[in-house]
């Protein structure tokens, strides 16, 4: 085959050296280079084991007890406070800045808006029409 562009002569040569050089190489350091790399990975192998087993293990004894005492005292769905004019969800941050005393719980959003109360804005999830 005839090559008139010197360019791809010359990258056609130094591929074929590439080549070359790739199958000796590989017979004269392919063993050493495969008998270090599976010395490496074995030796990474077994101190990543080595720190798995010294961790202490991970205890979820106590979380149904956390979860229980995470819960919040609730009289109703919705939670106003006496002398205001919007109702919140009890986990919503306006229904937690109301003092114990002052709460009025109320079973349903509807129950809340026949007393007069109104959805608070600030709170997601509520319907305020």
């Amino acid at each position: 085959m005839q090559y008139n562009n010197p360019v791809e002569h010359t990258i056609q040569e130094h591929w074929g050296k590439i080549k070359v050089g790739l199958d000796q190489g590989l017979s004269e350091w392919g063993i050493f280079a495969i008998v270090v790399l599976v010395g490496l990975i074995s030796f990474g192998l077994g101190r990543l084991s080595a720190l798995q087993e010294a961790r202490p293990p991970i205890s979820i004894e106590n979380a149904a007890q956390t979860a229980a005492a995470a819960a919040m005292p609730m009289g109703g769905l919705v939670v106003a406070a006496r002398s205001g004019s919007a109702y919140y969800y009890p986990w919503c941050g306006g229904a937690q800045n109301i003092a114990e005393g002052n709460k009025v719980w109320f079973k349903s959003e509807e129950e809340a808006d026949a007393v007069g109360y109104a959805p608070a804005k600030n709170c997601k999830g509520l319907n305020s029409d």
